[in-house]
């Protein structure tokens, strides 16, 4: 691994963030009376996609907007420019990251063709007008009235399943803005994040941006890397990260199985298994360190597996690590789709080994190749036995390369270190499919009885 790579500059970087940034803080105080000194951010995204297609639009909607006289075209127009700025970003990003670990380039994909949505536009139209007039108040314009707008537009959306992405995102997004209410009253705001929830959500409103995905069936040998545990109070998510094999012999590549469910608060660390467990029998497979045979399973061009129990079996055993060395080298990365390229998308998979280790101000830090990389052990799961002792203690780690805070890092999702002269192998998800370990035994003890309590009140709930 070249590590030098991903402390090196990259050109344009820190411009494009600063036009970005200009722009997000003009978001703070809203659109709808600018200051002369609110018109600079506007006016700093119009300069950087001045070579790009999309200048006049974006020039044109500066211009109204310092004046105050924006409309929701000039709106979608910046949110647009802000998101193609962070795409370029989010691409020089990844080419460095891809030059580092030595991997091959995947191919890019075009715009999907619009579709899909033309008999939801109403809603389309309602969801667009309200992000409009949270781009006037500003964030530290908002009050209750204001974000209880979203209510009647996100359930409006959810019987229809094409709108359901955009639905998630502003039921999520009302949420957050509501447990802030009102905005006047923040010490400190979350700027970047809900900039990039604003923007998003605006081009999702456009017709067509929220098309299905195309799918393909493909058949044959599915290798996991590790798995990524993502937890919200009210959601969590399981990623497996892994290398397909074709049967036909076709070039490997890196692909995602992924599992949701709804949580209530109470259940964590080890519990959240009992809600994902039953869903995918994938996470059985990572759990015993086993290939999974895939039959005509779907995929998506950007590598997300739409998984179906029908369609896969449990395989023969696969050591993560002799996947990582063997497989992963060679395959090849799926591209990002247009509307998901952002810097905070990055999880690129590497394998690293013969590092040192030193501790740092937030955890360990990896000394590869004479060059520091930071450790982000806040990604680790308590549910499972990976902890920041082991990866401090490792000398060899399957993770995702991420980018945060203006510089790379790497999450652990696997770490192998020397136990009695053996090696042995932590897994981040080693418990997702049960396990026999005393700490997970207890905290899945703990876990059951509040499910089961939980489950007990809701259907008495039900049955009134």
């Amino acid at each position: 691994m070249r590590a030098d790579l991903l402390t090196d500059a990259v050109d344009g970087l820190d411009e494009a963030l600063a036009a970005v940034d200009g722009f997000d803080e003009v978001l703070v105080d809203g659109l709808l009376r600018p200051q002369p000194a609110q018109a600079v951010g506007p006016a700093g995204l119009a300069d950087a996609v001045a070579g790009s297609p999309l200048a006049g639009r974006v020039a044109e909607a500066a211009e109204k907007t310092a004046a105050g006289a924006a409309g929701e075209d000039h709106f979608v127009a910046l949110a647009a420019a802000r998101t193609a700025l962070l795409g370029s970003v989010h691409d020089a990003l990844v080419v460095r990251a891809e030059e580092a670990v030595g991997r091959p380039r995947p191919e890019e994909i075009g715009t999907a063709p619009p579709g899909g949505a033309e008999h939801a536009v109403n809603l389309l139209v309602a969801a667009r007008s309200w992000l409009c007039d949270l781009a006037r108040a500003g964030w530290r314009g908002i009050d209750h009235e204001l974000v209880a707008g979203a209510s009647a537009v996100v359930s409006a959306m959810l019987p229809e399943p094409g709108l359901r992405r955009l639905a998630a995102l502003l039921d999520g997004f009302a949420a957050e803005l509501a447990a802030s209410c009102p905005g006047a009253t923040l010490e400190q705001v979350p700027v970047r994040r809900w900039a990039d929830l604003w923007s998003r959500a605006m081009l999702l409103t456009l017709p067509g941006a929220v098309s299905a995905p195309a799918v393909a069936g493909v058949t044959g040998r599915l290798l996991p890397l590790g798995m990524d545990l993502q937890e919200h109070a009210t959601a969590v998510q399981a990623q497996v990260h892994a290398v397909f094999e074709p049967a036909d012999g076709g070039a490997s590549r890196l692909v995602r199985a992924s599992v949701s469910a709804p949580k209530p608060d109470s259940v964590v660390g080890a519990g959240l298994w009992q809600l994902l467990r039953p869903r995918l029998s994938l996470l059985a497979a990572v759990s015993e360190g086993r290939a999974m045979e895939l039959d005509a399973m779907p995929v998506t061009a950007e590598g997300d597996l739409l998984w179906d129990d029908a369609r896969a079996r449990t395989g023969e055993p696969a050591e993560v690590f002799a996947t990582a060395r063997v497989a992963l080298p060679t395959a090849v990365a799926s591209p990002t789709a247009p509307l998901d390229r952002h810097p905070a998308r990055i999880a690129v998979p590497v394998l690293l080994e013969g590092y040192g280790v030193e501790e740092g101000e937030d955890g360990p830090v990896f000394l590869v190749a004479g060059v520091r990389l930071a450790v982000d052990v806040d990604r680790v799961p308590a549910a499972g036995p990976l902890t920041p002792e082991a990866v401090a203690g490792s000398g060899a780690c399957v993770g995702l390369l991420r980018w945060d805070a203006g510089a790379f890092v790497l999450q652990p999702l696997a770490v192998e270190r020397t136990v009695r002269k053996k090696a042995v192998a932590v897994h981040a998800g080693a418990w997702a499919g049960g396990t026999s370990d005393k700490a997970g035994v207890r905290a899945e003890k703990a876990a059951t009885d509040t499910v089961t309590v939980l489950r007990e009140r809701a259907g008495r709930l039900l049955r009134k």
